[in-house]
């Protein structure tokens, strides 16, 4: 990416490159920025251009196909055909909003509940995991009559207003809130595993003394449990226990954002936060919910939204539409039935011994780890130093989309692999990227 560039986005496409593309390309990326503004973004230096897809797979208009590592959106796989039949059959029959009386979707709401601990019964629907985010801030700020958010330094959480506030990923030219601390991410692979815990809560427990020294009264903790932006940071299991006691003991709201590990990702649990043996107050669900439909939203203990939903009149027009809660259903339906959480287990454990066998074979590589189908790969200039290595990173991510293979870049610099392919990947699948990646390596080294 062209240092040059205003919005820089990791991963993304340099459009000053455009001479570089095919004639069809070049001709879709000018439209693209003629009719869409400059703000769109494309991933990779060769931009993909895909017209369908089928399960794990995205094809180009030529008809080749491309292994999708990277994509959580469609968590049951493209166009499961579950999920199609469901929003086919629904919109044929029904699709309004939610103040008319309807059965689907307090039974998707039910069994949707079924998967979260006892303490969390209420839940309120929306249309993107940014206005679910943005609804959480607006419950734990008038819970609390705090106005102060902490977050972790390259967190990301949304695009409204209020929630690009607290999005420092977003970049420089989006300026975090004033009211919005930031702490550095809980880094095993450089603090240390035994630590950590301590040394996170530690972080948030500072900031909270800050804020009440510049007279602002907190009100909420937010971070996915697998630190998805900042680096992938699964491990140890358990760490955020100490970080809860400390937002809990400072009056403040425990916020878990779900839309990247939840929905049974990790495989061992439905929710990252149940990784670590935590309960929040309120859960943010996003992306997955709908495999691709527009559907998200907030789950909640009822004591803390009590207030909020007896004081503050809440609507809004599409979110948890006929049409979208019938795919959620589907959504869950095909999680449980097909074992999906089982397979997130099992294969993600293959592929995390599969990078551990390069880890051991190529020097770049200083971390491995993951947390069922969501992994990460770190790459540093030398295991002593652990320095980031964003240059290389990127170059694997690149050199993959060439042999058709489709991952991301993670953390403030890139230099973290983002692994994290739809659930009904299978070790058939696992084996061609393993494979590749090792291909990719080896030329790169």
């Amino acid at each position: 990416m062209s240092s040059s560039a205003t919005a820089y986005m990791i991963n993304g496409f340099d459009p000053s490159n455009a001479d570089m593309l095919s004639a069809q390309e070049q001709d879709l990326v000018a439209r693209r920025r003629a009719l869409l503004g400059p703000s769109y973004k494309l991933f990779y230096e060769h931009p993909v251009h895909v017209v369908r897809a089928e399960g794990v797979w995205l094809y180009d208009p030529q008809g080749n196909a491309y292994l999708d590592v990277y994509n959580n959106v469609p968590s049951v796989g493209h166009c499961h055909p579950r999920v199609v039949e469901a929003i086919s059959r629904q919109s044929a029959i029904l699709n309004t909003h939610t103040r008319y009386l309807h059965e689907d979707i307090l039974r998707y709401s039910e069994d949707l509940l079924a998967t979260y601990p006892d303490e969390i019964s209420n839940v309120m629907f929306t249309c993107t995991g940014s206005e679910a985010v943005d609804l959480a801030l607006r419950i734990a700020r008038y819970y609390t009559g705090g106005t102060g958010i902490i977050v972790t330094a390259n967190a990301y959480h949304g695009l409204t207003t209020a929630v690009a506030e607290i999005s420092p990923s977003m970049g420089p030219n989006v300026p975090i809130g004033q009211h919005v601390y930031v702490v550095e991410a809980p880094d095993d692979y450089r603090n240390g595993r035994a630590e950590i815990g301590e040394v996170f809560a530690e972080r948030v427990a500072n900031a909270i003394k800050d804020m009440k020294r510049h007279g602002i009264k907190f009100a909420g903790f937010i971070a996915d449990g697998i630190f998805s932006t900042d680096g992938i940071l699964t491990d140890p299991p358990g760490f955020l226990k100490k970080t809860l006691d400390v937002v809990h003991g400072a009056g403040g709201l425990y916020i878990a954002d779900e839309v990247q590990p939840g929905f049974g990702r990790t495989g061992t649990h439905w929710w990252g936060f149940q990784r670590h043996g935590i309960v929040p107050d309120l859960v943010v669900m996003g992306k997955p919910m709908g495999n691709g439909m527009p559907i998200a939203g907030v789950a909640a203990k009822p004591e803390v939204l009590e207030r909020f939903g007896t004081d503050i009149r809440y609507f809004n027009t599409f979110g948890a539409n006929t049409v979208s809660i019938a795919a959620a259903q589907a959504v869950l339906d095909v999680i449980k039935g097909e074992r999906l959480m089982e397979n997130a287990v099992k294969i993600g454990g293959y592929m995390l011994e599969g990078m551990r066998g390069l880890q051991k074979k190529y020097e770049a590589i200083g971390d491995v780890r993951g947390a069922g189908l969501f992994l990460a790969m770190e790459f540093v200039t030398d295991r002593h130093s652990k320095t980031p290595d964003p240059k290389l990173s990127l170059n694997v991510v690149n050199q993959l989309r060439e042999k058709r293979m489709l991952i991301s870049a993670s953390s403030s610099t890139g230099h973290v692999l983002k692994i994290r392919p739809p659930l009904p990947f299978t070790q058939e699948h696992a084996d061609m990227f393993i494979s590749g990646l090792d291909d990719v390596l080896a030329k790169l080294s």
